[in-house]
């Protein structure tokens, strides 16, 4: 359907067909008339705003009819098409429900012509439904039925979501936004309101927007927390005044899903460990308590007796919680009423003043221990958000870069305390493989005790203790970071290969411009020399053959000099060059370098070279060092052939050699440019070069582990220093 709203836009007019199953609005009905769920659905609004919507109606024996004659499916669908899908109560369903909606849709129709003609006394009023969107599962069922209702009322959908305004940020947003489109794709529009009380926000904003109806969904909590802490429906309908009010029951089987993933109430927060050691303690503790104000019976008044029982029990709140605090305070009362309070050794009371101090006792012991229980409960659910915060905080910063993921996974194990984590990836041969692991490899996800998808073939697997719902939560975390990451990997890896690519089309293209151009120039010299030399009719002196073999030689060495140079560079690029680096002494590399561009352009330069004494040796390949030399050397007499200088220094582990010349120079913004292949100062080609010489020399400095700097030369001019380590 997007395609179709972009061919709306361009002007090109559209015929086309939908089913009816395929529309978003009654999706949830055609699943349960059907069982079959749709993945493809298309808007409403998109249907709707059509010029003419024709509906193709056919009775369901005649659409049998044809399926029969094999005019819609194969021969080898039919039968099943006619047994599943295609049953005459899901077609009459179907075609019910298809004359619907476009029943719907020509009532719209005729309405929007009244409005367009000013006839309006038949409408005095809209139906403007709102529907209350809380991110809960379930949603998608509600706001269907609501753009339901709102259609065949041709109403408004509106849907608004209560934001609490106590600071709390208690809403699923990726529920909600996932709500919010499926509304616009519905038709209706998605509001947010801020309240502290839901049901007066909700009624509120749909006096607001003067709202027929208000759609909600069944609540999913008790009956005990409502009767604490009332019901939203209950005071949306007492304040709702002349609103109907719908409430939205779920299907069983989806209220079934609901329960089972909203999260079960732990009952006992303190682990085992801790209640375990609070039942000790009150086993030994109150005997031993008992034992000893039974000897001091006499010395010590009863209510001295409780308050060192009320002491114990709060401890043991402390140490082991709600259930051995409370067990513990009967048991105290029992005690005390035993050995301590007249008459002695039995149930009964004789003064009315100690039973009542019983009885304050076991109340205040039961409501303290509770209160205690709950302070370590809570200390203990702070603790763990302060441990899940800086598991979070860990996981928020940056990881080793030459491995994020097996850091990330490396500290998933660590977190958890567990035997092994691995992410695994299974290929085109169904067969896993680790993409990142922390410990021994499960060979297959069903190798672990517990597993996390992370996408169609990647699963995150772990081996070792049976992770509980909090951890559950820090686990979804992590699985998230890690598909994250995986994905930034497989994009970094996509435009790493794009800029590759387009740094080969690059050189490509430049390599086809130096073949077609400065490849052509040095051959078409050599072809006419030896033309004009092999030509029949002409008779050449001496002199003038000299010159025509001047000439071959001196294309011939061009041509060489250019095919080493392009050949230089596909091996750079290619990422083959491996030089034997060793010690190497400049005063044995760099003269040979000199000695052979002696004749350059047969003529004699002048160079002169400062190799001072005691030069220690550089690691480097000798004989890409004279390249580089020889290129550094050749480029610099191109444009000072009277001052070009080479001279070397020590500067710390390094040696700098430079190539110094007093030429036109190169501007600063342009070094980087000329130091890439086929780049050229002005792009001007004086002498048949193609811009290789310095992208050839920095490609071997580079691989000799050294750097190459294009810098102004004192009085005007360049130099080139290329510095390299000095030999271990």
């Amino acid at each position: 359907w997007q395609d179709v709203e972009e061919l709306l836009d361009a002007g090109i007019v559209v015929i086309s067909t939908v089913n009816i199953q395929h529309l978003e609005s009654v999706n949830d009905v055609v699943e349960r008339i059907t069982g079959v769920v749709q993945r493809e659905r298309v808007p409403d609004e998109v249907v709707r705003s059509a010029e003419q919507v024709e509906v193709v109606d056919m009775t369901p024996e005649a659409l049998r009819r044809r399926l029969a004659h094999g005019n819609v499916y194969a021969a080898d669908k039919i039968d099943a098409a006619l047994t599943n899908y295609f049953r005459p109560g899901n077609l009459t369903a179907l075609r019910e429900l298809a004359l619907l909606w476009v029943a719907d849709r020509v009532d719209a129709s005729l309405d929007e012509y009244r409005e367009r003609h000013g006839i309006s006394t038949a409408w005095e009023t809209r139906e403007r439904v709102v529907v209350a969107i809380t991110g809960a599962p379930g949603g998608e069922h509600l706001l269907r039925r609501a753009a339901r209702i709102a259609q065949r009322s041709h109403g408004v959908l509106l849907g608004v979501h209560v934001r609490r305004g106590d600071g709390l940020a208690r809403d699923a947003r990726g529920a909600i936004d996932a709500h919010r489109q499926l509304l616009v794709d519905l038709g209706g529009t998605f509001h947010e309101v801020v309240g502290v009380d839901v049901a007066e926000a909700i009624v509120e904003f749909a006096r607001s927007q003067n709202a027929t109806q208000i759609v909600l969904g069944a609540s999913r909590r008790s009956r005990w927390s409502e009767l604490l802490s009332g019901s939203v429906i209950t005071r949306v309908v007492r304040a709702s005044g002349s609103v109907d009010v719908h409430v939205i029951s779920h299907e069983s089987d989806e209220l079934d899903r609901v329960r089972a993933a909203l999260p079960v109430r732990r009952r006992a927060p303190l682990p085992p460990r801790r209640r375990n050691a609070g039942w000790l303690f009150a086993s030994v503790a109150l005997p031993l308590l008992t034992v000893v104000l039974a000897a001091v019976r006499d010395d010590l008044h009863l209510a001295s007796h409780l308050f060192l029982y009320l002491l114990v029990v709060v401890a043991i709140a402390v140490v082991g919680g709600r259930l051995p605090a409370i067990t513990s305070a009967v048991a105290a009362f029992l005690l005390a009423n035993w050995y301590l309070t007249p008459p002695l050794h039995t149930w009964t009371v004789s003064e009315r003043e100690n039973l009542l101090a019983l009885v304050v006792f076991i109340v205040v012991a039961a409501v303290v221990s509770s209160y205690v229980a709950i302070a370590a409960a809570r200390t203990l659910e702070a603790e763990r958000a302060k441990a899940e915060a800086e598991v979070l905080l860990r996981l928020s910063t940056s990881f080793d870069e030459s491995d994020p993921l097996g850091a990330v996974v490396d500290t998933l194990r660590s977190t958890f305390a567990l035997d092994a984590a691995a992410v695994l990836h299974r290929d085109a041969n169904d067969a896993w493989g680790a993409v990142a692991a922390a410990g021994p490899v499960p060979a297959t996800p069903e190798s672990g005790d517990t597993f996390e998808l992370l996408g169609d073939d990647l699963v995150l697997v772990l081996t070792g203790p049976t992770l509980t719902a909090d951890d559950r939560r820090i686990l979804s975390a992590f699985a998230a970071h890690l598909e994250a990451m995986i994905e930034r990997r497989e994009l970094g890896d996509a435009a790493a290969r794009a800029v590759a690519l387009d740094r080969a089309n690059s050189l490509r293209t430049a390599l086809l411009q130096a073949v077609s151009h400065d490849l052509r120039t040095p051959l078409a010299a050599i072809k006419a020399a030896v033309s004009s030399l092999r030509a029949p009719d002409i008779e050449w002196d001496a002199a003038d053959e000299a010159q025509f073999l001047a000439t071959i030689e001196e294309a011939t060495d061009h041509l060489t000099t250019l095919v080493t140079n392009l050949l230089d560079l596909s091996r750079l690029q290619a990422g083959v060059v491996t030089p034997a680096i060793r010690p190497v002494g400049l005063d044995e590399v760099v003269p040979v370098a000199l000695d052979g561009i002696a004749g350059f352009d047969g003529r004699s330069p002048s160079i002169s070279l400062d190799l001072p004494d005691g030069l220690p040796d550089v690691a480097a390949d000798p004989v890409l060092l004279e390249r580089v030399v020889a290129n550094l050397a050749k480029n610099a007499l191109r444009f000072d052939r009277a001052g070009t200088r080479v001279r070397a220094s020590r500067h710390g582990d390094s040696v700098q050699l430079h190539v110094i010349d007093h030429g036109p120079g190169i501007p600063a913004e342009l070094r980087d440019l000329v130091l890439q292949p086929f780049q050229r100062l002005g792009d001007q080609r004086t002498d048949g070069g193609v811009g290789l010489g310095l992208a050839v020399v920095r490609g071997f400095v580079t691989a000799m582990h050294g750097e190459l700097l294009l810098e102004d030369t004192p009085g005007g001019g360049l130099t080139a220093i290329v510095t390299l380590p000095v030999a271990l």
